[in-house]
């Protein structure tokens, strides 16, 4: 018998606990400041976004230029619900992640069919077709008026539970996959994806399931921003820079086919992205808030550069860069 025994790893490791512990706190170490917590609930809803792209993109291979698509329909669902019966947008964050699973299995009927630079441009090509219908129907969606509805509560503290709680099922919902049997078949469609067809992998099915996952989460998202927010219209939601380009940006920064990836560019992107629109908090002056999209290429650039793996992929890469590695013990 051997003297030590593997210990199966924790679904919740120490790490996470108190990565956990410190998001359910930091809200109250700005409580003077509604603007920065309003900033954490937006990191939440990217960490939401990101991680969602993540799991159809980097671990299952399936790139995505359309994630706007299944974010707008999540969005839309809860504000046709206050816009055509007067129902409060909160029965809409339980509705948005249904309802874009359902577009996002319509919509994969087609774009599965494409591979590689072809899905990519499919994904990208239905989010822009649902922008153009979502804007010229007025009879269904208002069009470009928008939706607008007052939102419940002054304070941010409801709000930003909620996205840390949403961020926070995004997250370990991912991870929980990943663990799990599909988590290994989603790595060899990735890999090489008619190699696993010949193993027998269904991978047309497990390409299914990614969607459904994936899809959940960023029309969960779309929804609950309307909620917080108070107004939508098809520029916003379905705009491919502001949300589709973003979200891939958050997972490419943060860290492609890792689990925490997605959490740690969404701070980086939110962080980098107000920094510009505020031209340096209001220190620079007002045409440095027009180069957010040059920040943002020349930040994709050295991550590229010197980073492929993103933050989180390549951290022990980081760590011995700025000497933060412990020296390695001596072996007994």
């Amino acid at each position: 018998m051997a003297d030590k025994q593997i210990k199966k790893e924790k679904f919740i490791n120490k790490t996470e606990w108190i990565i956990i512990l410190s998001a359910i706190v930091l809200p109250f170490l700005f409580s003077f400041s509604p603007y920065v917590q309003g900033l954490l609930i937006f990191v939440m809803i990217w960490v939401v976004l990101g991680s969602s792209w993540n799991l159809l993109a980097g671990f299952t291979g399936l790139v995505s230029f359309g994630h706007a698509a299944y974010f707008g329909i999540g969005a839309y669902a809860a504000g046709l619900l206050f816009l055509h019966f007067k129902i409060s947008p909160w029965w809409g964050l339980l509705l948005g992640g249904p309802v874009a699973v359902i577009v996002g299995y319509l919509l994969g009927i087609m774009v599965f069919r494409l591979r590689g630079p072809y899905f990519a441009l499919g994904t990208l090509a239905s989010a822009e077709i649902l922008r153009i219908i979502f804007g010229e129907e007025e009879w269904l969606t208002n069009g470009h008026n928008g939706i607008l509805y007052i939102t419940t509560w002054v304070t941010k503290y409801p709000y930003y539970f909620i996205a840390l709680a949403l961020a926070l099922g995004a997250v370990f919902s991912v991870k929980a996959v990943m663990r799990a049997k599909a988590g290994f078949y989603f790595l060899s469609i990735r890999e090489d994806e008619d190699a696993a067809q010949a193993l027998g992998i269904d991978t047309q099915r497990y390409k299914n399931i990614a969607t459904v996952i994936s899809t959940f989460w960023a029309g969960t998202a779309g929804a609950f921003y309307m909620i917080y927010m108070g107004f939508i219209d098809p520029e916003v939601v379905f705009s491919l820079h502001n949300i589709s380009i973003i979200t891939i940006l958050v997972g490419i920064i943060g860290g492609v086919g890792t689990i925490w990836g997605p959490a740690v560019g969404a701070v980086i992107m939110v962080l980098v992205q107000e920094i510009f629109r505020s031209a340096l908090f209001g220190l620079a002056p007002a045409w440095v808030s027009r180069l957010h999209a040059l920040a943002f290429g020349l930040l994709v650039i050295f991550v590229i550069l010197y980073l492929a793996g993103g933050v989180v992929g390549d951290w022990d890469l980081i760590r011995k860069k700025f000497g933060l590695t412990k020296k390695a013990e001596t072996a007994e």
